[in-house]
């Protein structure tokens, strides 16, 4: 029997705007709080690095301290939601050695730090959850770890960064140009004032990691994973998937082949028909593919305050209710061992857009510089431009190995029939 503790103190360190809605949906659903976890629960106090700061009136101003070591001390379930790496890491690592429960939205974190994270909570007997750190409110962290336990998952597509979703969407469905559609997500909140973690795909790539690493049984650093943002993407682009019925969205995307593991974040092209290119404004979605499960998609919220901290009250309650009644959560499992591939190992349909010159006998060239590299032609367009001199040809192709894409594209751009390749995507999902 657990020597459980009568009442569930809680620590929070760090009250922005998660941390808030947090605090508040504590205080707000108390009762029915206490009657999952199984015994009291009390909020022990809350870390700020100033204590003078105004902050929300969801917050009481009689739990706000800066003392965060005498906080963890006293706490038996430490909530971590001030992200970045340092001091994050450093109170987590404490709290995890006084055997406190821990959980925590911090995918950045996670993604650097993971093992040393699962392994102090391992040797202190501790809960580590952190459902929050990938896809917000979506209900996702625990399927892929337990629910799929038994299951084979051989591959994830991932809508997880919905700023980028919604910026990609208002060039899709609005016709705006990258510049117009981040802007419109910065002043609707969707969008940091320094955005670059998002549109260049680092906040993706956290949480492709921390996805592979659950999914495939091995641990996956964020220094594995392929990353491409979206800061390139053209109207004209979005107008030539279009055309053929395909819409760009960053994917994550992680794979398991015979070989070893591939992670890696780019914008894709899918199909018009698949249940990811459906996904609008800052939602979020993501698309398992298991053994014996077959296809799954989870869809809902994937930021912002509330919808977050939903994911962080789910973590509360299952840690509080093993420090009242006993028990512990899963731990890491990373038997698997397979090599993490690089991109140059992936293999893919693409999507090639260039300016040429206009004459005859130039798409014999282009297809020659093709074929030279093993790379079959799908399909061809070609369009006249304003400049007489040159004409824009898209050229879809068929699945190839990503090494030899580059050396096309690197010809390709050397060829004197090419005046610039314009843009290269890959096509996924089909």
């Amino acid at each position: 029997m657990s020597s459980a503790p009568t009442t569930v103190k809680i620590a929070i360190l760090g009250p922005g705007t998660v941390g808030t809605e947090v605090v508040r949906l504590l205080e707000r659903q108390r009762d029915d709080l206490e009657a999952r976890v199984g015994a009291p629960i009390v909020i022990a106090g809350i870390y700020v690095r100033d204590t003078a700061v105004p902050r929300d009136p969801a917050i009481p101003r009689g739990l706000l301290t800066d003392d965060a070591d005498a906080l963890i001390a006293s706490a038996d379930v430490v909530v971590e939601l001030m992200g970045g790496i340092e001091p994050a890491r450093t109170m987590i690592l404490a709290a995890l050695e006084r055997g406190c429960a821990v959980v925590t939205a911090n995918k950045a974190l996670l993604a650097a730090h993971g093992p040393e994270l699962y392994e102090a909570a391992d040797a202190a007997h501790a809960d580590l959850y952190f459902e929050a750190a990938v896809a917000g409110a979506i209900p996702l962290v625990r399927p892929v770890r337990e629910s799929l336990a038994g299951d084979h998952v051989r591959r994830i597509l991932g809508i997880v960064n919905g700023t980028t979703n919604y910026v990609l969407d208002e060039m899709t469905t609005r016709g705006l140009g990258y510049d117009v559609a981040l802007k419109r997500a910065q002043e609707l909140g969707f969008a940091e004032a320094d955005p670059t973690a998002d549109v260049e795909g680092y906040d993706a790539a956290a949480k492709a990691a921390i996805l592979a690493s659950l999914a495939f049984h091995q641990r996956v650093s964020l220094d594995d994973v392929y990353r491409e943002g979206i800061s390139a993407i053209t109207p004209a682009d979005v107008a030539a998937a279009s055309e053929v019925g395909l819409v760009i969205k960053l994917l994550a995307i992680a794979e398991r082949t015979e070989v070893g593991v591939n992670v890696r974040v780019h914008p894709t092209l899918v199909s018009a028909t698949h249940p990811l290119a459906g996904v609008h404004g800052a939602f979020n979605a993501v698309f398992v593919e298991a053994e014996a499960a077959g296809e799954l998609m989870f869809y809902g919220q994937g930021a912002g305050g509330l919808p977050t901290a939903s994911a962080v009250l789910g973590d509360i309650v299952s840690v509080a209710r093993h420090k009242a009644l006993g028990g512990k959560g899963p731990r890491e499992s990373n038997y698997a061992d397979l090599p993490v591939l690089s991109i140059a190992s992936a293999s893919t349909r693409f999507q090639i857009r260039m300016l040429v010159v206009d004459r005859p006998g130039v798409l014999a060239s282009v297809a020659a510089i093709l074929a030279a590299h093993g790379i079959s032609i799908e399909s061809v367009r070609q369009h006249h431009t304003s400049d007489r001199a040159h004409a824009e040809v898209v050229i879809s192709t068929h699945r190839a190995p990503e090494r030899d894409l580059e050396r096309t594209v690197a010809d390709l751009a050397a060829s004197a029939v090419v005046h610039e390749v314009l843009s290269v995507l890959r096509i996924e999902g089909e």
